[in-house]
């Protein structure tokens, strides 16, 4: 097993530690994750919950979600994003830039059909998310 990796909100309150790897690494497209992170598209880690912990602030955390597939978690003192847990899929989104030390290798785009900046780095890219993990599985081109 890998050696954890540490993250933490903008101000440092909340602390967060993920060990092992991500299930999956990649860029979201989507709007609410656009409109969330005020950027045209979001760098995500998804990781088995059990694999991450916070370790400091866990009062300081506040959860918002628009919709039952995100539970958006950000620091109540500062803003800072730190994570989305995905019931639906049994994962946590611990956002890439959280983990300085996380060794960032993107293998997937979701919800590319929704996308305002168009990348094109050879990845693979989804109308919405791969099959496996509830959507249709249409892959669109670059």
């Amino acid at each position: 097993m890998s050696e954890a990796k540490h993250g933490k909100c903008f101000c440092g309150a909340v602390e967060i530690a993920v060990s092992g790897e991500p299930k999956v690494m990649g860029f979201c497209h989507c709007s609410s994750c656009r409109s969330w992170g005020a950027a045209p598209v979001n760098a995500f880690s998804l990781w088995d919950p059990q694999t991450v912990k916070v370790t400091k602030g866990e009062d300081k955390l506040a959860t918002y979600n628009k919709t039952e597939a995100s539970f958006r978690k950000f620091c109540k003192t500062c803003g800072g994003h730190v994570m989305t847990d995905h019931p639906k899929i049994g994962l946590i989104d611990v956002y890439a830039a959280t983990i300085p030390d996380l060794a960032f290798q993107p293998q997937v785009h979701i919800h590319y059909g929704e996308k305002v900046l168009a990348l094109h780095d050879g990845l693979p890219k989804f109308k919405d998310v791969p099959a496996e993990f509830g959507g249709s599985g249409v892959k669109l081109p670059e």
